[in-house]
């Protein structure tokens, strides 16, 4: 008997083949999706390449024509103009201290006083010495006058007159020199002594400054010797003074130093409120009589780096060029140029451009940081800080 035939695997056959349809339709659908993505992706990155990159946001001022007078800088530092050490011209023991440390004395003020007690025993006796010696020459002039005594006696009489009343001044001229005196109006230092304590001559009592005036003494490159004159007008600015005090150039030294080749200056101030001390250092700024032409530009619109300084100068879009005209809602989008310039004095908030830049130009003074040449930006001028020549800060 013959074994039977086994039957076909048709009904596996058809399994499979749905299975692989099935997963050509899913394969097909993921790459039309992922198509489409693309397609979109494509279609937006060349929209965007012709919108160009997006406008940055800036604020901006022009440049403008202004008359700056021309002055040179120096640091100085005050100098007292009349400035000694008190010290003792006799010695003794100190009796009586009759200033405080950092008060005014006048001229010719007794500031201390040492002990005179023996130089006073000894001119009582020198002046009853003295007065006996007019009490006899007085008697030998009345005796001469009549004939009475030889010419001889009146000689002796008046050579011991002068002898007593010359020992009489020096003795008060010691007791002088015991009393030390301000030899000019002035403010004190810190005082040196105490009472009791023995001085020797030339022991220092402590230091005298005139006030209401001082010098101010600086020096400037030999080649700028040539612009500067005696009266010309200077402004300090003094750290822990206030305000800007102004003076005039007193004198010029003659020689210039050989190791700096520097030259020194010497200006006078006025300083009714005394708020100037010896050894005080400061910004000399001298006023030169020429003011010429600058441009000047808010000093925030300057771009400081290694390879130079530069502005950003602002300008209209030219037609026809890539990029968005106008941004979604409704500013005018333009082009910044960089220019490269080299920079004069400042003054305040403003810096003089002597060389790249001409007036009526629109910079930016805002934003700069984040530019570079032909970026596209919008200006937006609602808020910004209004620069000023001489800027005030506000006490709060």
């Amino acid at each position: 008997m013959a074994d039977a035939e086994p039957p076909k695997p048709r009904g596996r056959r058809r399994t499979y083949l749905l299975i692989v349809l099935g997963l050509v339709v899913v394969v097909g659908a993921l790459a039309a999706v992922k198509y489409a993505q693309i397609a979109s992706l494509i279609g937006y990155g060349k929209k965007a390449k012709a919108m160009g990159p997006p406008p940055e946001s800036v604020s901006t001022a022009r440049s403008a024509l202004a008359s700056w007078e021309s002055t040179l800088s120096a640091v100085g530092t005050v100098a007292s103009v009349d400035s000694v050490s008190v010290t003792t011209e006799a010695p003794g023991l100190v009796t009586k201290i009759l200033f405080e440390s950092g008060g005014k004395a006048k001229a010719g003020q007794v500031l201390v006083e040492l002990d005179v007690s023996t130089e006073e025993a000894q001119l009582a006796a020198v002046k009853a010495r003295r007065d006996l010696a007019r009490t006899e020459y007085g008697r030998s002039k009345e005796l001469v006058d009549k004939g009475a005594v030889a010419r001889q006696e009146l000689d002796t009489a008046t050579a011991q007159l002068q002898s007593a009343s010359a020992d009489v001044e020096a003795i008060e001229a010691t007791i002088a020199r015991k009393r030390v005196r301000a030899p000019f109006a002035g403010r004190l230092g810190i005082r040196n002594v105490t009472v009791g304590q023995y001085l020797s001559p030339g022991s220092p009592v402590t230091t005298l400054d005139a006030e209401e005036s001082a010098y101010v003494d600086f020096t400037l490159p030999q080649e700028q010797l040539g612009n500067v004159r005696v009266g010309m007008p200077v402004r300090v600015e003094m750290q822990g003074a206030k305000g800007v005090l102004e003076g005039k150039i007193l004198a010029i030294d003659p020689a210039v130093e050989g190791a700096t080749r520097n030259v020194r200056l010497r200006a006078r101030l006025p300083d009714p409120d005394s708020q100037l001390r010896p050894g005080m250092f400061g910004q000399v700024t001298i006023v030169l009589p020429e003011k010429p032409q600058v441009v000047i530009v808010p000093a925030t619109a300057v771009v400081h780096a290694s390879y130079g300084d530069s502005v950003f100068v602002v300008e209209p879009k030219p037609p026809g060029s890539a990029g968005m005209d106008v941004t979604p809602d409704g500013k005018t989008v333009k082009l910044v140029r960089q220019m490269f310039v080299r920079l004069g004095s400042t003054r305040g908030d403003f810096v003089a451009i002597t060389e790249g830049l001409e007036p009526d130009r629109e910079v930016v003074t805002a934003g700069a940081f984040k530019l570079r040449n032909g970026a596209p930006v919008v200006v937006d001028n609602r808020v910004q800080a209004k620069p000023e020549l001489e800027p005030r800060v506000e006490n709060r």
